[in-house]
């Protein structure tokens, strides 16, 4: 995933752990860390430097003693501070789809802790959902567990972030990716070889043909066009040999997103678990 720098905190037998890995753009000072949260100060090219805080918050009676942590650390940030992560709570009934009603208790002390501290949720783009219960039943469960919040001095800053919230497959809760600048950025896809590939023979006569085919005079650029020839032949042939099951998985996959970024009814759910 090219991050050469990272941090652990280590799970309690097979429950909980948390990593963060960083690349070299990124100065991270860990600050403090639990079960629950791995706080940071952070520093990108010495220019742009705020507070983060990763959480995983807990899903049980410990609940309550996590906002009054987190509400803590508000007293120390009265600049820019964001708080990212699996939040594990319900704010609302319209952030639950399935199940018993929503705990008023949790949603109070999440609420009583945002207007503590003046956080406001960063905007979302995509499902209303993070998590489900992967049930494809009678009794599905999607809820809205996954958010990122910041201050008004964070938002300021960063006046284009949003949160991208992706397509989960076979995860049961969605990634959230962060984009501090928007969705201006876009950038080359890059080659990756396709480990499927080499379950067809056909395969090493395009690595053959693409290797030894070379109109390059220069000894030094002999190699470089061997293997921009070889994976300009592994990329025509894969389209060739692979395009209607790549499209096959595309637009499953756009069926899947495009129930998730829906309001959804039980019957609907039921169908996003099914695919």
């Amino acid at each position: 995933m090219k991050m050469s720098n990272s941090f652990y905190v280590e799970p309690e037998g097979i429950v909980g752990g948390l990593a963060l890995w960083w690349c070299d753009d990124a100065h991270i000072t860990i600050l403090h860390s639990s079960k629950n949260i791995i706080d940071t100060k952070i520093s990108i090219k010495g220019e742009h430097v705020w507070f983060e805080s990763f959480v995983y918050a807990p899903y049980n009676d410990d609940k309550l003693s996590f906002w009054e942590m987190l509400a803590r650390r508000r007293v120390d940030r009265d600049s820019k501070w964001c708080v990212i992560g699996d939040l594990n709570i319900v704010a609302s009934q319209d952030e639950k789809l399935g199940g018993t009603l929503i705990d008023q208790t949790s949603a109070k002390w999440y609420l009583d802790f945002l207007d503590i501290t003046n956080l406001l949720e960063i905007p979302m783009k995509g499902g209303t959902f993070t998590w489900s219960n992967k049930r494809s039943e009678e009794g599905v469960i999607l809820e809205k567990l996954d958010r990122a919040l910041a201050t008004g001095e964070w938002s300021a800053f960063f006046d284009k972030a949003i949160v991208l919230v992706e397509t989960a497959i076979t995860l049961d809760h969605c990634p959230l990716v962060l984009c501090t600048d928007g969705l201006n950025r876009r950038s080359k896809r890059e080659f990756k070889f396709e480990s499927k590939w080499i379950t067809e023979e056909e395969c090493y006569k395009v690595v053959k043909e693409g290797w030894v085919s070379n109109t390059y005079r220069s000894n030094d650029k002999i190699l470089d066009g061997k293997l921009k020839r070889t994976k300009s032949e592994l990329i025509k042939w894969s389209r060739e040999k692979f395009g209607k099951n790549r499209r096959k998985e595309e637009q499953l996959i756009n069926w899947i997103k495009s129930l998730q970024d829906s309001p959804l009814i039980s019957e609907e759910a039921v169908e996003l678990m099914e695919l």
